[in-house]
This record gives C-alpha cells, sequence and structure tokens, in this order.
C-alpha cells in the first residue's frame, strides 16, 4: 500500500514546492512509483514538472468539484515513474464553491483511496496557508513532510503548524504523524544557518532528516525549464541533496537501514 505524504508549512517560501518537485523525482528515479497532487492554486508544481498549467482543464479543481474522474485527471508519466495530479488558478475558488457540502474535508482523500495500491508513494503539494485545501491533504495523508528555511524566523509559525496537525490528528485523521522537518536553502557559509539548525533541533521533539538541502543555483533554475534538478543537472549539489533525502524517506522506519 502506497504511503501518502503531504508537504505543508504554512509559510511561504520554504522550499515546499521545490521539495515536493525535486524529492517525488529522486523517489521516481530509484524505481518507486510516485503521484504528485498540486494542491496549491499558483500551480507551481505542476509548470515545474513541465505541464502546462494555463492550458490544462482537467485539474484537481474539477476533481474536487466532481466534474471529472481520477483517471481524467492524471496526467501519466510525465517523467519515468512520476505522474501529476495537475492544478491552477481555478483551485482558488473551491474554497468557496466546498462551503455546504457534507464531508468536504475527506474528498481529496476519497478519490485517492481509489488509487493508492497503485502507487508506492504519493506526495501532495500544500498552499502556503491553513486553508480547506491543506485540510484536504492532510485528511489523505499519511504523513506530513515540513520544510524549514535556515532564517531567522525558521521556528515562527511553526508551533501553529504542528497545532493543526494535531488538530487533524484528533478530530478528523486520527493516522496523521510528522514524517519529519527538512531543512532547505542551508548557505554554509553562514552561522545564521548553522544556528537556525541547531535550534530547531533543540526545540523540536520530532524527526530531523539528515540530509539538508543546500541553497544551489541549479535548484534555482530547474523550475524555468520545466524539470526536476535530477534531470536538469543531474550531479549539481541540489540533485545529490534531494537523492540522499529520498533515500532517507524512503527508508524511514527501517531499523536496519539506519
Amino acid at each position: 500500500m502506497g504511503r501518502t505524504i503531504v508537504v505543508a508549512n504554512q509559510k511561504g517560501g520554504v522550499g515546499k514546492t521545490t521539495t515536493t518537485i525535486n524529492l517525488s523525482a529522486a523517489i521516481a528515479e530509484s524505481g518507486k512509483k510516485v503521484l504528485v497532487v498540486d494542491m496549491d492554486p499558483q500551480g507551481n508544481t505542476t509548470s515545474g514538472l513541465g505541464v502546462d498549467k494555463d492550458n490544462t482543464e482537467k485539474t484537481v479543481y474539477e476533481l474536487l468539484l466532481g466534474d471529472i474522474t481520477l483517471e481524467e485527471c492524471i496526467q501519466k508519466d510525465v517523467f519515468d515513474n512520476l505522474s501529476l495530479i495537475p492544478s491552477n488558478i481555478n483551485l482558488s475558488g473551491a474554497e468557496i464553491e466546498l462551503i455546504g457540502i457534507e464531508e468536504k474535508e475527506y474528498l481529496l482523500k476519497n478519490t485517492l483511496d481509489a488509487v493508492k495500491s497503485e502507487y508506492d508513494f504519493i506526495l501532495i503539494d500544500c498552499p502556503p496557508s491553513l486553508n480547506m485545501l491543506t485540510i484536504n491533504s492532510m485528511c489523505a495523508g499519511d504523513t506530513v513532510l515540513v520544510p524549514i528555511q535556515c532564517e531567522y524566523y525558521a521556528l515562527e509559525g511553526l508551533s501553529q503548524l504542528i497545532h493543526t496537525i494535531d488538530l487533524v490528528k484528533e478530530r478528523l485523521n486520527p493516522e496523521i504523524e510528522i514524517e519529519g522537518v527538512v531543512f532547505t536553502m542551508y548557505d554554509a557559509r553562514t552561522n545564521l544557518s548553522l544556528q537556525v539548525v541547531e535550534n530547531v533541533k533543540e526545540n523540536l521533539n520530532q524527526n530531523i532528516y539528515k540530509s539538508i538541502i543546500p541553497r544551489n543555483v541549479r535548484l534555482a533554475e530547474a523550475p524555468s525549464y520545466g524539470l526536476p534538478v535530477t534531470q536538469y543537472d543531474t550531479k549539481s549539489a541540489g540533485a545529490e541533496a534531494y537523492r540522499l533525502l529520498a533515500e532517507e524517506v524512503i527508508h524511514r522506519g527501517e531499523e536496519e537501514w539506519q
């Protein structure tokens, strides 16, 4: 049975989309079957995987409203072993249109349950806010992966996110756990990056991944070419970092692998 990982942090600009694109690509590269769900109306995961979001009519928005089937919505094998449920700006209207729908928190879960057994991993990219789309994602997920930027305010908002995950666990999805925290945009030249990592480790009683994602020019360039960094520059520091993270995610909980 596949594992569904929600990539979430209500702070913008922490590397959520970058992590969703490149972690999913690195997992797929290792031979696992991966489905990516873009739940952000900005659609950056969609375009970052080479799909034209503005000319895509069958998106997660139509899927949640029940206008199309899951089969119609999934773009199969946009890269080897990697399929996508795309998104675009239309999704921003979902919050209002879903008012009054019974059990609306479970719309995504009910849809994905039908194909969960077909994939080793499902990764869901969330919008940078704690809204109905994020709640839907958390109800569909097994775990939440939290990217944290190595900056002064890294811990701000994190307690709110953990509180939200706890609420979802208590009221909507008792299975949800925190997958772990991954540090992004790490700059080895600054003391600040190092301090942030130490500070989070001291203050956060969570699984923290050993793999740290560096600030990397290739990582920043790759989305404009519609490619994950593993394909855009396969030997770059960014590509290597996401491959290491993928290994950790794939083998999470396997004691003999540690």
